[in-house]
């Protein structure tokens, strides 16, 4: 069974956090709350798709990869850049110059995460015609969908492609195949997003990752950039087809299947539009579903530098260069080189009540009941992102109905009137008392 705990690459830093509520409501999954002036994350519910990292004004949140430094643990280092590191600099067009750049700040060989894509878009076009699955078949290469699809949309499981992605393929490929004679090997993936981070520590579909570490593109810029100005000449050449750097963008992946019944989706938000409409069966006649977390995919990704639009249109240069390059599938032909999951994947819903069905059922009860007596207007004032999630909150013991500001204000005028009530009540003794202390007071006064 897969590990019900796994390593979240979003972190969030409290000092720098003002508790202004921004992230609340554009988590997708609810995992973060407001408390005493102050966000706090959510373990069990964090998909780790970044979307708070992108609405926090403080930068309070942000994603924890590996430095550069970690590639020292290793005798032979080979780096597996993401395609949408060919967006990230915008003067430069042909990404032999990025290769070559990566080589000289320290690793020993390349291998294009884009090839690997190329070898996926095989895969899937086989799986696609093939399958006698549910339909439409939805993408697993975006580590942020598939975990959730876990979280909130468990009877879409069985339309996930059971293919490792792209990043994975690459690794293994360099340690099975291209350097399967080398000892002491590492494997580094240059990533564009916290997904993929999480997605190595806590593999989708198998035991283990065969990428020993992951460094943000943000992390390597600058060196990179430095490195690319003092190459004239470039040493390594790209080869991969520009169906494989197209993956870096939205529409990348599907225009690579060539499948004429599918869907581009990208932003978390919309993705959950389209799983609603796939779980509510308002979707058919599809037969594919390409869903990417990041807007723009993954030249989106927050662990980027460069802005997702500029990045896309460097992206367009690139592809130039390498239209005419062929689709690869060299690699499946190799034997016992396979790229289906190992494991099954199991729901990780994040509103389990309790571990006993019928105290769930009576909280679930309870739930319901408060709901309908908060105001519904999903403000997001209490720290929580919907009036529901309040409820919720209440229900497990962390929070108060009068952390609602609406009912709360209720609550300070019905303390108000049966003050102002009691007051009137007042026996006439004690009035006459405070009549004559008001009289001393002013005589002393005068």
């Amino acid at each position: 069974m897969e590990k019900k705990d796994y390593y979240h690459s979003v972190t969030l830093d409290e000092t720098l956090c003002r508790g202004c509520t921004n992230c609340i409501s554009n988590c997708p999954t609810e995992a973060i709350r407001v408390r005493d002036g102050k966000a706090y994350i959510i373990t069990d519910r964090c998909i780790d798709c970044g979307e708070c990292i992108r609405s926090c004004p403080s930068q309070a949140k942000k994603a924890v990869s590996d430095s550069l430094d970690i590639i020292n643990k290793y005798d032979f280092k080979v780096a597996i850049p993401a395609p949408s590191l060919y967006g990230q600099f915008k003067e430069v067009e042909k990404p032999e110059y990025i290769l070559s750049a990566l080589l000289e700040i320290g690793f020993d060989d390349v291998y294009e995460v884009a090839r690997a894509a190329e070898i996926v878009t095989i895969a899937t076009k086989k799986m696609i015609k093939t399958s006698k699955g549910p339909k439409p078949l939805i993408s697993s290469s975006c580590p942020a969908v598939v975990r959730l699809i876990q979280a909130r949309f468990p009877a879409l499981i069985d339309h996930v492609i059971q293919i490792q992605s792209p990043m994975e393929v690459a690794a293994r490929v360099v340690k099975k195949i291209l350097h399967k004679d080398k000892k002491n090997i590492g494997v580094f993936f240059i990533s564009p997003c916290p997904a993929k981070v999480t997605a190595v520590r806590s593999p989708i579909g198998d035991e283990s990752s065969f990428v020993d570490g992951i460094i943000g593109a943000s992390t390597i810029y600058l060196e990179l950039r430095t490195a690319i100005k003092k190459i004239k000449n470039p040493t390594r050449y790209s080869n991969v087809s520009a169906a494989g750097i197209g993956w870096a963008h939205s529409d990348g992946e599907s225009n690579a299947i060539g499948a004429t019944k599918s869907i581009s989706v990208d932003g978390i938000q919309q993705v959950i539009k389209v799983l609603e409409q796939i779980e509510n069966e308002d979707i058919d006649d599809i037969d594919f579903i390409e869903a990417m977390a990041c807007p723009g995919g993954c030249v989106g990704g927050t662990l980027n530098v460069e802005n997702t639009f500029i990045a896309r249109s460097a992206l367009k240069r690139v592809l130039k260069e390498n239209h005419n390059v062929v689709l690869g599938d060299e690699i499946l032909k190799k034997p016992g080189f396979d790229l289906a999951w190992t494991q099954e994947i199991y729901s990780k819903p994040i509103m389990k009540l309790d571990e006993d069905i019928e105290i769930a059922m009576k909280k679930m009860e309870q739930l319901d009941t408060i709901h309908k007596e908060l105001p519904g207007l999903d403000c997001g004032s209490c720290g929580a992102p919907t009036c529901r999630a309040l409820a919720e909150d209440i229900v497990r013991g962390y929070a108060e109905k009068s952390d609602c500001i609406f009912i709360l204000k209720d609550e300070i005028r019905e303390v108000a009137k049966r003050m102002a009530t009691l007051e009137k009540k007042m026996p006439s003794v004690f009035k006459h008392l405070e009549i004559e202390k008001n009289k001393s007071s002013k005589s002393i006064d005068d």
